[in-house]
């Protein structure tokens, strides 16, 4: 058992990280901290100082770790790595985690390449970006292939050189063939230094030079030549452009800024790069009550810098950075550059211009994203809120588990959970079971068994340690159906000593959601409310899940059909009694003069159907 107490006084006065967890043993929080003894002991402390937030937590708080680290900067970096990997529900987390797309050239070979890639490397590459128009990127880097003829392939050159014949890329006129000697590896660096000029954005000299050589051509009377260089000019014209929607004194610099209502912010970034502005992007950013400003644009400029491939030299920002955090947040991020970045919060002038800007794109696009999180919000934790209310549970449940089951031609069945947390589905967790030990269609066993198939393996995933799947029991078990399947899962819990609240989803005569079963009443919640709608999402996506299981195993062959145990009937005369009839429920119930109608059935076939579906049900009459 976890002693908070005598644990708290183990803690040493070195820097670190504290990873909290609650009693389904999951990491709740992550943070980091000079003083591991003086951080984690503030949060066990009177709470009178604390936000809701922190509050909330603590009282989730079961136990909690450290890891000591030798210096603040190694405890940052390893917080930043924990909470991408864990991604705690307490710690503010980007909702947009996004990897932009790069221009590489290949500087570091002997005859470079232009690539799209998504991640930087410490390889001797140029790189430029990031670039949040992935189309842009492909027109560039189309443009470009199309303007200097350098190579596309993986080839290893100058090794290679000789050993094949130049690809279709140098007869249509998009690659000098290096890898067959066609040119020198000077020659072809002039393509290449006019390429990263192109990038650069030093349009005006690259168009110098191709003017010169239109002319030169032209004089030469080689006008396929110079149509060919005027009609590269006029690309690079209309590339300028289409740039030129920004175009200041500021080289490499990223400009924040954001929006917050309540528990949510919106974070617009500037990308500046080479005096232009190459692209824009936001962030919607959660669990941010009861932390200031600073607060939110530190924790943003941490985990958003520690997971991109560019950092610019400089930050332009609305807010200024945690105080005590300031100087250790910088020497990070230069770290990861390899060189110093400075971080600047303007109050005058140009780049204080650009904040302004970037704070009102914020505004505008929350206020577009604002009605539709409100709409989310009503849509998924307010659905859960008024289920919880309607059925009287203490608290609401954050997870919910759906089962169903399902008979596959009336001989096997299949069982289905799905999972809603916090009102939307976690396909991650969705599961699906082959039934076992039932045979013939009893959903009662069935979903015992089902049931006790799942809690064994949350069970042996707890003693494992992981996190996901089954290892996190459910808040609410809702089952498709009524009594029968209430009682069901109730037993099973009852066996595991587990008190988990279990409700029924009944249907009405039209098969759609009626209401909901639980501890023997029946629940109506309004048709037109949120919690109505999640009840029959939910019922009908543990129906669709299930149903497209045993559609799979069926199409697959992977399921025995009650037909394939009755004699002399075949493959094509199944096909043609459930072609004919639809169903089993049919089929069993036809007379022999009815089985005749079927193509290809003849009186000893017929009478043979007739006869094991009167055996195996002598009910019927």
């Amino acid at each position: 058992m976890f002693d908070i107490k005598e644990e708290l006084k183990k803690l040493p006065s070195k820097p670190g990280v504290y990873i909290m967890k609650n009693s389904n043993d999951e990491i709740i929080y992550v943070g980091k901290a000079v003083s591991l003894k003086n951080r984690v002991r503030q949060y066990f402390q009177s709470s009178k100082n604390h936000s809701p937030k922190v509050i909330s937590m603590v009282s989730h708080i079961a136990e909690f770790e450290y890891i000591v680290t030798d210096t603040e900067m190694e405890a940052l970096i390893l917080e930043c790595n924990l909470i991408k990997e864990h991604r705690p529900k307490y710690n503010i987390m980007l909702k947009d985690d996004k990897m932009y797309p790069y221009i590489k050239v290949t500087v570091n070979e002997d005859f470079p390449r232009v690539l799209t890639v998504r991640k930087i490397n410490k390889d001797g590459a140029k790189y430029f970006g990031p670039i949040t128009d992935a189309y842009a990127v492909r027109e560039t880097v189309e443009m470009i292939n199309k303007m200097w003829p350098l190579r596309k392939c993986k080839k290893v050159l100058p090794r290679d050189i000789g050993k094949e014949r130049p690809c279709l890329n140098y007869h249509i006129g998009q690659c000098s063939a290096p890898c067959d000697g066609k040119i020198s590896s000077e020659e072809y660096k002039k393509f290449v230094d006019e390429a990263v000029d192109f990038l650069d954005g030093k349009h005006n000299d690259i168009i110098k030079k191709m003017q010169e050589k239109m002319e030169k051509a032209a004089e030469n009377l080689d006008f396929e030549t110079a149509a060919a260089y005027r009609d590269k000019i006029k690309n690079i014209k209309s590339i300028e452009e289409r740039q030129k929607m920004s175009n200041t004194g500021i080289n490499d610099s990223d400009v924040i800024a954001f929006v917050r209502a309540f528990d949510d912010a919106l974070i617009q970034v500037f990308f500046m790069r080479g005096g232009k502005m190459v692209g824009r992007e936001h962030f919607l950013i959660n669990n941010t009550e009861g932390m200031s400003r600073n607060e939110i644009i530190t924790e943003f400029v941490k985990q958003f810098y520690s997971g991109t491939a560019f950092i610019p030299k400089e930050l332009i920002l609305s807010e200024e950075l945690v105080e005590e955090e300031r100087q250790i947040v910088i020497d990070f991020l230069s770290q990861l550059k390899g060189s110093k970045v400075t971080v600047t919060v303007p109050v005058r002038g140009e780049k204080k211009q650009l904040v302004e800007l970037a704070y009102k794109n914020a505004s505008i696009t929350f206020e577009q994203f604002g009605e539709k999180m409100k709409r989310d919000e009503s849509r998924t934790k307010g659905a859960v809120s008024e289920i919880s209310t309607a059925l009287g549970l203490k608290k609401v449940p954050e997870r919910i588990e759906a089962y169903d089951i399902s008979d596959i031609q009336g001989f096997h069945s299949v069982g289905a959970m799905v999972v809603f947390e916090n009102g939307r589905p976690k396909r991650s967790d969705y599961r699906k079971f082959k039934i076992k030990s039932v045979i013939g269609a009893n959903d009662f066993a069935s979903m015992q068994e089902v049931l006790t198939r799942r809690i064994n393996h949350g069970i042996k995933d707890s003693m494992d340690k992981k996190n996901g799947g089954f290892a996190r029991l459910p808040d609410l078990i809702m089952m498709d159906g009524g009594k029968p399947q209430v009682k069901a899962a109730e037993t099973v819990l009852m066996s595991f000593g587990l008190n988990i609240p279990v409700c029924g989803m009944f249907k009405d005569d039209r098969h759609r959601t009626k209401g909901i079963l639980y501890k023997g009443k029946e629940i109506y919640l309004p048709s037109n409310s949120e919690g109505f709608k999640l009840a029959t999402r939910i019922q009908d996506e543990v129906h669709r899940f299930a149903i497209e299981y045993h559609r799979k195993l069926r199409e697959s062959s992977q399921i025995d059909s009650v037909l394939n145990h009755i004699p002399t009937i075949g493959s094509v005369r199944r096909k043609a009694l459930l072609k004919h009839f639809g169903d089993i429920e049919s089929i069993k119930n036809a007379e022999v003069e009815e089985l005749l109608e079927v193509e290809g059935m003849n009186i000893p076939s017929a009478e043979a159907v007739y006869s094991f579906f009167r055996q195996q049900n002598p009910d019927i009459k």
